[in-house]
């Protein structure tokens, strides 16, 4: 059995130079961005980081496998796999625009155990592992107590690959608009999930997202207190495309909205 504790710590650190050395590079050099798809980018940046982490963490679990953005590995591990985003938030990194962040997750057969984010522009990273509490720094975080979604402010994500619910997404944008204390759009779901955990948002919902959009997110908040599902209230976030994550106290309330447009 693993060490939850320290392998997080050990996952922080290589995070944190990763994403900081990934910086500087931007700093000194502009990417060039291949599509993927429609309005879905990628870099050479993305492709060198993602198999930097994948070396570096299959030294930390060597039975480990991966499921990752670019697919620079397709190993699976029987117990333990890694959920990596080299970098959430692709387009604002092109544009030299923040947040964009690291994201990292393991997950022990079904269970997410270790999560962390690193967000490069304010050099936070956000971590957790399984009973073990959330961090920001070091420091222990726990979700807002904002009750109501009058009271909330809310973030979301824009499609831009599937626009099947655009309708419905653009009525639900126009209540919370309407209703609670705005809405934010930052361009990385992997930093709207950390915001969430710490206090700064008080609820988020988006969906087709991957899971690594979103694995390491929703472990933190869920150690901060806070509350995950897909739309319909269900626990399928991570591979079902869908998801809504606030604190304890406005989620009834919070979930009952989104699901009534976005159903």
């Amino acid at each position: 059995m693993i060490n939850y504790k320290d392998i997080c710590l050990k996952v922080v650190q290589l995070s944190q130079t990763t994403g900081r050395n990934l910086k500087a590079q931007r700093n000194q050099q502009a990417p060039e961005a291949e599509s993927k798809g429609k309005n879905d980018f990628v870099t050479q940046f993305d492709k060198d980081t993602e198999a930097k982490l994948i070396d570096a963490l299959s030294q930390l679990i060597p039975n480990s496998g991966f499921i990752a953005e670019e697919n620079t590995s397709d190993k699976k591990g029987v117990t333990h796999n890694w959920i990596i985003d080299p970098i959430d938030g692709t387009t604002n990194f092109i544009h030299g625009l923040f947040p964009w962040c690291i994201s990292i997750a393991l997950m022990e057969n079904e269970e997410m155990v270790v999560g962390v984010v690193y967000e490069a522009g304010l050099d936070e990273c956000f971590y957790a592992w399984k009973e073990g509490g959330a961090y920001l720094n070091h420091k222990k975080i726990v979700v807002s107590e904002r009750p109501t979604v009058a009271d909330s402010l809310i973030a979301t994500g824009f499609p831009y690959t599937n626009f099947n619910l655009m309708d419905q997404f653009i009525e639900s944008l126009h209540f919370f608009m309407k209703n609670s204390h705005g809405m934010r759009r930052l361009g990385s779901a992997a930093a709207d999930l950390a915001y969430v955990a710490c206090g700064r948002l008080d609820a988020f919902y988006e969906y087709d997202l991957k899971p690594w959009d979103v694995a390491a997110g929703a472990l933190i908040i869920q150690e901060a207190g806070g509350k995950i599902s897909d739309f319909s209230g269900g626990d399928n976030y991570l591979f079902g495309r869908e998801i809504i994550a606030s604190n304890s106290l406005v989620y009834d309330e919070f979930h009952t909205k989104v699901s009534r447009f976005l159903k």
